[in-house]
């Protein structure tokens, strides 16, 4: 006896914000589409997102804001889905929104405001969405077979937006890499992106104290001499395993195993000419009172340690500091060195860095070229964004441009 099966023009398989997005795209332009999410319910991360107010896109957004094995892959699908094109969608629904940065865009009152968005253009656009529905098995063909806890169901097109391993409290799963995995197509190594540093033992002694304390500053990863990536300036939170806040987030997804963070205590300012000025205009000030006037206390205590086991007389005044002294403050306000033991991991990562090597996908529409009729959208794929809504945007762009194809 043949199993019946349920037929769709488009099977998406993630209820995410790049499978939504690609469904409501795709549902548009008349194709009958199903969405299968294994969660209780669709866009948990988006609902999640930037504080519960969902940085939902960046008008900035260039490919120069993400990472990839293959930086040029993600150009065409960001040029023709804008951030500007989903505000227009935005707008049309009445959300209040506002700028909270240049460029970067949150909701006024919830992350619920963009689900219910979606879910609505879904239905406006007949798409089918089952919740609790675990996937079983797929077989790429004509047709698609996807089984299911729900039953059997088949589609000319599938599209794959299951997402990364970050958060997996949320549900996050390795699905979408096992099924490229056991297709043939290449993955890139994936780790934990936008992600809380740790701290070894004795420099998390020393520094854990000051748990729950925060400063602008600007953040790089350095190896052997050279800068793995740009800097970030903005603040940095100190935990009780280690170090986080924006800027340390950002920097994260450049880090790898053994390189070091380093940290400019005054970002936009030069530590040499600041000393300077106070030698002219304060010389008998003491630089522990200095820094004091710049950093809250707590912080400016510690930074006064590590300067004194520099041989720094931080209790004299600074105009009878010598060369020698000065250049040694001036380089570590400007370039304190941590080495990180690691991250927090998938616990607390914003993003899973890797995936889905982009040599098998088509930049135009996301199919695999070796598999016709199969989609891979959003984090799934080996591009990620940087902090500040650039990942939702890349959910938008990926999604809209394989539910232009499919």
């Amino acid at each position: 006896m043949t199993e019946t099966a349920d037929h769709y023009d488009v099977i998406v398989i993630g209820g995410g914000a790049a499978g939504l997005f690609c469904a409501i795209t795709a549902g548009e332009r008349g194709r009958r589409v199903l969405v299968i999410e294994h969660a209780n319910r669709v866009g948990k991360k988006i609902l999640m997102s930037g504080g519960g107010r969902c940085n939902f896109t960046h008008l900035g957004a260039t490919p120069a804001q993400y990472l990839s094995a293959n930086p040029h892959f993600c150009k065409s699908a960001l040029a023709r889905f804008s951030p500007w094109h989903f505000l227009e969608r935005v707008n049309r629904h009445e959300i209040p929104w506002h700028e909270k940065t240049p460029g970067q865009l949150f909701c006024d009152r919830s992350s619920k405001d963009i689900v219910a968005m979606l879910l609505a253009d879904a239905a406006a656009a007949q798409v089918q969405i089952r919740t609790a529905c675990a996937v079983e098995s797929v077989e790429p063909g004509d047709p698609m077979r996807v089984a299911t806890t729900q039953g059997l169901m088949t589609a000319e097109r599938l599209v794959v937006a299951t997402g990364g391993l970050s958060i997996p409290k949320m549900g996050a799963t390795d699905f979408g890499y096992r099924l490229a995995a056991e297709w043939g197509l290449p993955l890139q190594p994936r780790r934990a992106g936008l992600v809380p540093f740790t701290l070894h033992p004795p420099a998390l002694a020393q520094w854990s104290a000051l748990a729950g304390i925060s400063a602008a500053v600007e953040a790089r990863i350095m190896s052997q001499g050279q800068p793995l990536g740009p800097s970030f300036r903005d603040q940095m939170l100190v935990t009780h395993r280690g170090l986080s806040g924006p800027a340390l987030l950002q920097a994260s997804s450049y880090w790898r195993d053994g390189a070091e963070l380093s940290i400019d205590w005054m970002p936009g300012l030069s530590p040499e000419d600041w000393l300077g000025e106070a030698r002219k205009h304060s010389p008998r000030r003491r630089l522990k009172s200095l820094l004091s006037d710049r950093l809250t206390q707590r912080l400016s205590e510690r930074l006064v340690d590590l300067l004194t086991l520099t041989g720094v007389p931080v209790d004299a005044p600074v105009a009878d500091l010598s060369r020698t002294q000065m250049q040694r403050a001036a380089q570590l306000l400007s370039d304190t060195r941590f080495q990180p033991s690691g991250t927090e991991g998938y616990r607390t990562a914003e993003v899973t860095l890797g995936g889905v090597d982009t040599v098998a996908l088509s930049s135009k529409t996301m199919e695999a070229r070796s598999i016709p009729g199969v989609h891979f959208i959003g984090e799934v794929v080996d591009v990620t964004g940087w902090l500040g809504g650039y990942n939702f945007q890349w959910a938008w762009a990926s999604g809209w441009a394989a539910g232009q194809a499919v």
